[in-house]
């Protein structure tokens, strides 16, 4: 499942630490650039001016609720 989010460096480690917690992948990405999301070196390398994707290999009810704070409209 994929949802499109718009992020800001100041909630970087929350968001690990929410993505972290899912037993499964969750990757994010822009473009052709892909991080593991659990990784906070790796999501704070990414151009948060763009629309990021967050695809994750599971479903955790937390971490969908979580993630729709940061929903951007398709």
């Amino acid at each position: 499942m994929q949802h499109r989010i718009k992020l800001r460096p100041e909630e970087v480690k929350d968001f690990v630490s929410a993505a972290t917690k899912c037993i499964f992948d969750v990757d994010i990405s822009y473009n052709r650039f892909i991080v593991d999301a659990k990784s906070i070196l790796g999501v704070l390398g990414l151009n948060f001016n763009q629309v990021l994707t967050v695809s994750v290999n599971g479903y955790d009810e937390d971490f969908e609720n979580y993630l729709k704070k940061f929903a951007v409209a398709c």
